[in-house]
């Protein structure tokens, strides 16, 4: 149905005005409300009567029967609306439990829903009524547009309803939405209320749960699905920032920011300087993709457009702003108030570790010195996300077991907003999704929390070249595993006293743990939910299970017993970053605690469940629980006894007791059986009655008794036993992350044997800055071109050719090479082998790029803003160390403001920066700037073949410039060679874009035009100059003056009519490129003109 239908409908059940002699009051009556007789869900018909039985005076419209219905007046059905976001009562903004509302229009059931509106204005609320959670108002209505259910008026409000057992799958849609859910559920159950105080009136309802993007992996019920986003990160961002105003470096403002992904305990922060574009605000929005953004009060406008800007409608990231401001200090102290009251109440129980002979780690002074470390503006940051996540209930991920890092790093190349973008490396700049992205082409990892730290390295490429070693040395070892482990299957060894040593395959123990992690549950963030005691007791089992598997597998490596050995060609993993990966994720210290936890969980009782069973009370452990159930069992034995008191009473020995409908204990009799008369009857059939004794409803009070104290201490005991987890929670942290770094090591193994890849060599740092590449392959297009891509090399030196200008024709390959040489030095220093033949390099502190012609029209920038902003960019952070790609510059402005532009940038940075540069243009003109370094500076173009019709050179040369353009078909052979292209052949690019045929004839018209008016003001200017070198003057006073004299009007025009001849046979000889014997014949007259010339 339709939201046009719905609101169809909605007028149609909307109430009427009612007329009224005298206006009624604003406020309500400060009476007391008349009690509540019954709950009971009416019908309309009996809702109508209890309404006229209620309020006599008030008179009931009646529906309009008639084919043309009015409809209700607009002002008066959208007071009803409002109702609920805007009540009359002054205190109802005030959050009291003990409010009274006494307006006779509200059930009480609407009266619990203004209230808790009040209370939570912002949040879209679930209310459980029933087996149905409802929306009441504007949440009905938003509810009804995003879940496509049915909304419609009942009493005083619009309403839609869902069923209870599909809470989870509507909560994720509207928190997918963008909104932040509330789960309103009843707070008794029917027994309690039925012998408590709140008898007569309606349920107690309290706000449960609440759900928003960046909480919901790591909520209780609802957390734990990540079928379809686990390999995305949910980070909360939270952004402050310091106007600096230093406007001779170019400063802005300096800014804040923390980010936290609550369900993994990963904790990003920084404070630095930013420009007035926000570049560096943009880099780390687009590194950590936040799905909910905190916006600090009094940001300026620039930044608050910037944020917003990316959480735009189709983007569906919520944006919240904070309601408290730390700039006046006093940040610190709320923080560190916060984490010395969590770290007294977090304690763990003495019991329960005696229990388990756990030994907790001392995590809690790790993240006080991380706190302390941070800037003040990441503190202020830090503290408003404590405030934030306060409602939620996981502030105790930031004090206690968080993993804080830097935002940036010394051995991390950050790579900027622009390189992410225009490298596709996250995204494709086509659709936005990462299909056909550098992330999407390399990664093979086999588990979800692998594939999030794989994202983090690609984003994050090394800068030190020992631990870019490191990982190119592991990436070895598990590739040399590869290829040797088909060989080893094929040997039959004799067995044990053949004296020959069976090495296990370091590529199978690893793959085989990495599939069985890959089927088990995200153990990051399982671990996580542990912590926030949130996960169930069937995923905590799952958990540690595949965590203790896991171990278990890699210790056959024996890694643990080859420590003390000096010989390092003899051990099975020689690989210090595998050995050391290995060794945490097998310590004997986990897979031991990872077994006393399981021993004392019931997995039968966990997985059905069963939380009265879920504990093993074997060895003493849990006595409080063992004597809770010694005393069911008791009661159940004290009840079974009953029955043989009833056998003799009634002389039947075969009675027994029955259970019927899930009533138990009954005893069936005959209907001419006489009983006891205090025997209560509890129901009958034909021929049987059945009877409670009272004992046995004594007995059964006091079994149902136990059963409520056994069922609250295991709630207890099962939240001390998580909570007894925090002491270990960083051990099995370091635990899932070395199996993710496994996972990434594993997946960059696989990349380099499907593709093909070779191992890329690092100099040393004393080496100049390099670039040698040989046949590199651009490693996106290579997966769709496969063996028709074309590679090419490249070679910059510090010390020789460090800079390449690279021309050619539209559609050449230019962006193509330039972004393959920057995707080639990335994945090296990620750790990667790469497309290549071979790759030697020397490590990069950073890739920058400019590439492309895009606008941002929201946040005030045009195209040509863009583009030099970005070279900008360039010219402040880029050093002799960084690799620069610049592709087009100053195309969005006229063609002498870009040529300027362009080369005087080129300038700059061959003269100033002296980095690796590769710089594509379509103006000739830049090229000449090699003439001022000469050495340092290398033309290229793509190659290509033309085609042309055959030529005369009798015919009018303006003819043969028109035919030439218009007839010539291009070649693209995609390579790079030296030399500059002569033409760009933009009209081949205009006939694939389809411009009209009339367009294409006109502008090839117009450009053969303005090509012959540029070469005949290049030949007038050289014949002066000819002029006044051939003709000197020979007076001897006058020649000091002027050495020249004017010659002629008719030496002039000879003149002017051999150098014409010579230039277009030249034209001609370089426009021929098939028949050699034209160009010759062209090039021999050319030089029997130039001889004229040169002897008269």
């Amino acid at each position: 149905m339709g939201k046009q239908k719905q609101q169809v409908i909605s007028r149609f059940f909307a109430p009427k005005p009612k007329p009224s002699p005298s206006p009624s009051p604003t406020h309500p009556p400060t009476t007391t409300p008349p009690k509540i007789t019954t709950t009971v869900s009416f019908s309309p018909a009996k809702r109508l009567r209890n309404t006229q039985l209620t309020s006599p005076r008030t008179k009931i419209p009646k529906i309009d029967q008639s084919p043309n219905l009015p409809l209700p007046n607009p002002s008066v059905h959208q007071k009803f609306l409002n109702k609920l976001l805007e009540p009359c009562s002054p205190n109802l903004s005030e959050p009291s439990t003990s409010t009274q509302f006494s307006n006779p229009k509200y059930t009480p059931l609407e009266q619990q829903v203004i209230e808790l509106k009040s209370k939570y204005p912002d949040v879209l609320l679930m209310i459980e009524v029933g087996y149905k959670y409802r929306f009441f108002g504007d949440d009905a209505e938003n509810a009804a547009r995003v879940l496509g259910i049915y909304a419609h008026m009942d009493h005083n409000f619009l309403t839609a309803s869902v069923p209870t057992f599909r809470l989870h799958f509507h909560v994720r849609r509207l928190v997918s939405a963008g909104y932040k859910v509330g789960v309103v559920k009843q707070t008794e159950t029917a027994a309690i209320k039925a012998h408590g105080e709140n008898r007569l009136g309606p349920f107690c309802r309290g706000l449960s749960a609440l759900y928003t993007k960046a909480t919901l992996e790591a909520a209780e019920d609802l957390g734990g699905g990540e079928e379809k986003c686990g390999t995305v990160s949910n980070y909360l961002v939270c952004v402050v920032e310091k106007v600096v105003g230093d406007v001779e470096s170019g400063v802005d403002v300096r800014i804040g920011a923390v980010g936290v992904e609550v369900s993994t305990g990963d904790v990003v922060y920084g404070e630095f300087d930013d420009n007035f574009m926000r570049a560096g605000l943009e880099a780390m929005v687009l590194n950590l993709s936040p799905a909910e953004l905190l916006l600090g009060k009094s940001l300026s406008k620039k930044t608050e457009k910037l944020l917003l800007a990316y959480a735009g409608p189709s983007s569906n990231v919520r944006v919240e702003y904070a309601s408290q401001d730390f700039r006046d200090g006093g940040a610190l102290a709320e923080v560190m108030s916060l984490y010395e009251n969590l770290n007294e109440s977090n304690l763990p129980e003495v019991n329960l570790k005696k229990d388990m002979e756990l030994e907790p780690q001392d995590s809690n002074c790790l993240a006080f010195e991380a706190i302390m470390a941070m800037p003040d503006l990441a503190i202020q940051a830090l503290a408003l996300t404590i405030q934030h996540l306060k409602q939620f209930g996981f502030e105790r991920m930031l004090c206690l077991g968080a993993s804080f890092r830097p935002f940036t790093s010394s051995m991390e190349m950050t790579l900027s907003a622009n390189a992410l973008q225009q490298l596709e490396v996250l995204k494709n700049n086509f659709d936005g999704s990462e299909c056909g992205s550098l992330v999407q082409c390399m990664n093979h990892t086999l588990t979800t929390f692998g594939s999030r730290l794989f994202r983090h390295w690609v984003t994050h490429p090394l800068c030190d070249r020992n631990m870019i070693n490191a990982r190119l040395d592991a990436v070895s070892e598990i590739l040399e595993s590869m290829s040797t482990c088909k060989a080893s299957q094929n040997f039959d060894f004799a067995g044990e006293n053949s004296g020959i040593t069976v090495k296990p395959e370091i590529h199978h123990i690893i793959s085989s743990v990495l599939i069985t992690l890959g089927k088990a549950p995200d153990i990051q963030r399982g671990i996580a939910r542990i912590f926030h005691r949130t996960a169930t007791a069937s995923e905590f089992i799952s958990v540690i299970q595949a965590l203790l598997v896991a171990g278990e597998k890699l210790q056959q490596l024996h890694v643990e017993e080859e420590d003390d050995e000096k010989d390092q060609r003899v051990r099975i993993v020689r690989s210090v970053l595998l050995r050391k990966l290995i060794l945490t994720a097998s310590s004997s210290s986990i897979v031991s605690t990872a077994t006393r936890l399981l021993s004392t969980l019931n997995k039968e009782a966990a997985d059905q469940r069963d939380l009265l069973n879920l504990f093993n009370v074997a060895d003493g452990k849990f006595p409080e629980v063992a004597a809770a159930r010694t005393k069911i069992y008791l009661a159940k034995e004290k009840l079974d006894e009953l029955i043989h008191l009833y056998r003799k009473q009634l002389r039947m020995s075969n009675l027994k007791f029955i259970s019927v409908s899930g009533v138990t204990h009954l005893i069936e009799l005959p209907l001419d059986v006489v009983v006891p008369s205090n025997w209560i009857k509890v129901n009958s059939t034909k021929k049987t009655i059945r009877y409670h004794p009272p004992e046995v409803l004594n007995a059964l009070d006091q079994l149902t008794l136990v059963n409520e104290e056994l069922s609250i201490l295991c709630r207890a005991t099962w939240d001390s036993f998580l909570k007894t987890f925090c002491g270990c929670y960083s051990e099995f942290q370091a635990v899932a992350q070395a199996l993710a770094a496994l996972d990434c090591l594993y997946s960059l193994a696989m990349l380099s044997r499907t593709k093909n890849y070779v191992r890329p060599v690092f100099v040393g740092d004393n080496e100049p800055v390099q670039v040698h590449i040989s046949s590199g392959r651009h490693p996106v297009m290579e997966n769709i071109l496969q063996d028709n891509f074309v590679p090419n090399d490249t070679n910059l030196n510090a010390d020789g050719e460090y800079c390449q200008i690279v021309t050619g024709p539209n559609m050449g390959g230019k962006s193509c090479y330039i972004r393959q040489v920057a995707l080639i030095a990335l994945m090296a220093q990620v750790g990667s082998f790469v497309p290549a033949s071979s790759a030697k390099l020397h490590v990069l502190d950073g890739i920058y790029t400019r590439m492309g012609a895009s606008d941002s029209i929201q946040l005030g920038r045009s195209t040509f803003l863009e583009e030099l902003s970005e070279a900008s960019h360039i010219l402040q952070h880029s050093t002799s160390r960084s690799l620069v790609i610049i592709d087009e510059l100053g195309r969005g402005t006229s063609t002498h403001d870009g040529v300027a532009i362009a080369y005087a940038t080129l300038h700059h940075l061959l003269e100033h920066i002296k980095c690796m540069l590769l710089f594509v243009t379509h103006y000739p003109e830049i090229v000449s700037i090699r003439n001022e370094f000469p050495c340092s500076v290398g033309a290229y173009h793509v190659s290509y073949i033309t085609s042309q019709k055959e030529t005369y050179l009798d015919i009018d040369f303006h003819q043969q410039i028109d035919d030439t353009v218009n007839r010539d078909d291009i070649t693209y052979l995609y390579k790079l060679v030296p030399g500059v292209a002569e033409r760009s052949f933009g009209f081949k690019v205009a006939r694939l874009a389809q411009l009209p045929s009339s367009c294409i004839r006109r502008a090839i018209s117009m450009a053969a035009r303005m090509e012959l008016e540029v070469s005949k003001r290049e030949q007038d200017k050289l014949i002066k100059c000819t002029n006044r070198e051939l003709l000197p003057n020979d007076n001897g006073e006058d020649a000091e003056k002027d050495p020249y004299v004017p010659i002629s009007s008719l030496q002039k025009a000879e003149l002017e009519n051999g150098y014409r001849d010579l230039f277009n046979n030249l034209n001609m000889a370089f426009l021929e490129e098939e028949d050699v014997s034209k160009r010759l014949c062209c090039l021999k007259r050319a030089k029997g003109l130039a001889n004229k010339l040169l002897n008269r």
